[in-house]
C-alpha cells in the first residue's frame, strides 16, 4: 500500500513517512508498518533523514545508472518475449497499444497504460528472475519527480516505439524486439534529461 501510494505519487520524494500515520491511513497496528518501512528502506526506496524515514529522490548519476539497467533488463525482456511468449499474449499486446492510441489526451490514463503494456512484456518473457529484478526497477522509478510521458508530443512518439516493439515481437525476432525496446528505454532518458533541464533553468 505505501509503494503504490509512492507510485500513484500520493506521496512524493522528499515526503516524510510517520509510522503512526501510515498505521492510521491503512487502518493497521504500527509493526507491519514499521516492518514495510524497513524493507523499502533496504530497497533504497526510502532514505534516512536525521531519524526520519522520507521517500527517496533520484540525484541526476542515480537517474542515469537506473536508465542504463532498466534498457538492458527491458531489452532482454522483449528480447525473451519474442521466443517465448504465446500467441495469446502477443495478442494482448497487440490490443494494448490499439486501445492505447485512444489515450493521447488523458496523460494520466495513458502512463497507467505504459506501465500495463511493460508489465505483459515483462511476463511474456518467461523469466521470473528477469521480472522480480523489472519490478524493482519500476518501483525505483516512481522516484522521479514525473514521467516522460508528460513530455509534448511523447505519448505519439511512445506509441509509435511500443508497435515496433510488438511487430518485432509477433515476428519472433528476439534481436529486433530488444533493440526496439533499447531504443525506447533511450528516447524516454533523453527526453527525461531535457525536462531535468527545463526545470533548472526555470528555478535558477
Amino acid at each position: 500500500m505505501i509503494l503504490e501510494a509512492i507510485d500513484v505519487g500520493t506521496f512524493r520524494p522528499g515526503d516524510r513517512l510517520v509510522e503512526s500515520d501510515l498505521a492510521e491511513r491503512f487502518g493497521v497496528s504500527r509493526t507491519p508498518i514499521r516492518e514495510a518501512l524497513q524493507r523499502l528502506e533496504t530497497q533504497s526506496l526510502l532514505a534516512r533523514d536525521g531519524r526520519s524515514l522520507i521517500v527517496a529522490s533520484l540525484d541526476h548519476n542515480q537517474m542515469s545508472e537506473l536508465y542504463i539497467v532498466r534498457s538492458e533488463l527491458e531489452g532482454l525482456a522483449a528480447s525473451q518475449a519474442a521466443r517465448h511468449a504465446t500467441d495469446e499474449e502477443v495478442r494482448i499486446l497487440r490490443e494494448m497499444v490499439e486501445n492505447d492510441n485512444a489515450l493521447m489526451n488523458d496523460p494520466t490514463a495513458l502512463v497507467r497504460a505504459n506501465r500495463r503494456f511493460h508489465m505483459q512484456i515483462h511476463l511474456a518473457s518467461h523469466n521470473r528472475y528477469l521480472v522480480q529484478q523489472l519490478d524493482l526497477v519500476h518501483r525505483t522509478m516512481a522516484l522521479m519527480a514525473d514521467t516522460s510521458l508528460s513530455a509534448e508530443g511523447r505519448g505519439e512518439i511512445a506509441q509509435a516505439e511500443h508497435d515496433a516493439i510488438v511487430t518485432a515481437i509477433e515476428n519472433n525476432d528476439g534481436a529486433a524486439a530488444g533493440k526496439a525496446l533499447r531504443d525506447h528505454i533511450s528516447v524516454a532518458f533523453m527526453t527525461r534529461l531535457k525536462q531535468d533541464a527545463a526545470r533548472r533553468q526555470d528555478d535558477s
